[in-house]
């Protein structure tokens, strides 16, 4: 599969311009590092100009969406690490033209070495000035789809230096079949913590340069430090998944709820392709 071709199928209104729907050069040394570290860090994939025409839409969507309005001291080590909104691009086109970019969708395909990539669903997470460390986790144990063919792109929307709250790895966790039972929590925190530095895995915490983007698998050990500066990281993910991926009978309540809120309630069994599931890129 190319880097340099691949095509959106049928979603009308994404723009044919700009940066975000041209291609982004990966090589295979790029691919052998995702799939050893479980993860990968790529230089300016998107320029500052681009970031910022979307960054200021999103975060007035997250304002607008965000439903949790306790004060940081009030809430649980969960809810203090950062604020959480989901689907914004059913609220907005031009949040929509960001998650569908070709850009961010084509290296997702690149790295999982599929033929097409859908969007499972897109995910804003505003670290606010003052918030909470996010505790060591795995993305996985929320999704019930039936490979480890799951990608998310975390995109920052302006610098993250390592006071901030940057995302960090566990490299090459993802192997480990450890932590697949945990949800996010103080309990992952401290089990997984333990788990990494007896293990050995190298942790990556390196400061992200504006228009820096990562890749990480589903299973890949992460978390991200507090936010010690007196403004919000501002973040937006989107996560992928192989075209040809199935829902799975669904293993705890957090899986229920996201097969009923991303994949639009379908069955044990059915291909994760419906209508809240586009095909973002595929190979020619």
């Amino acid at each position: 599969m190319s880097a340099h071709r691949g095509r959106v199928s049928g979603h009308g209104g994404i723009s044919e311009r700009g940066e975000l729907d041209r291609p982004y050069a990966i090589g295979p040394e790029e691919v052998a590092r995702y799939e050893r570290d479980g993860y990968v860090k790529l230089r300016q994939v998107c320029d500052p100009p681009t970031v910022a025409r979307y960054q200021p839409e999103i975060t007035e969507r997250v304002i607008a969406l965000n439903t949790q309005h306790l004060p940081l001291s009030e809430r649980d080590t969960y809810n203090r690490a950062f604020l959480q909104v989901e689907n914004l691009w059913r609220h907005s086109d031009t949040v929509r033209e960001f998650v569908f970019s070709r850009r961010l969708a084509g290296i997702a395909a690149r790295l999982l070495g599929v033929r097409a990539v859908r969007l499972y669903h897109d995910q804003a997470l505003y670290k606010e000035a003052g918030g909470g460390f996010t505790p060591w986790h795995v993305d996985q144990y929320y999704w019930p789809l039936s490979t480890d063919r799951t990608v998310t792109a975390w995109v920052p929307l302006q610098d993250v230096g390592p006071q901030a709250g940057p995302l960090t790895f566990a490299a090459g966790s993802h192997r480990s079949g450890y932590g697949h039972a945990l949800g996010i929590g103080d309990e992952s925190e401290a089990r997984l913590e333990e788990f990494v530095a007896r293990r050995g895995y190298p942790v990556d915490a390196t400061p992200y340069a504006l228009g820096d983007v990562s890749f990480h698998a589903g299973w890949t050990i992460h978390r991200a430090p507090a936010n010690t500066v007196d403004t919000p990281r501002r973040v937006m993910t989107v996560i992928y998944m192989d075209a040809d991926i199935r829902v799975t009978e669904p293993g705890n309540d957090f899986q229920e709820s996201d097969r009923v809120t991303f994949l639009g309630g379908r069955p044990a069994g059915a291909p994760a392709d419906g209508p809240l599931n586009p095909v973002l890129w595929e190979s020619d």
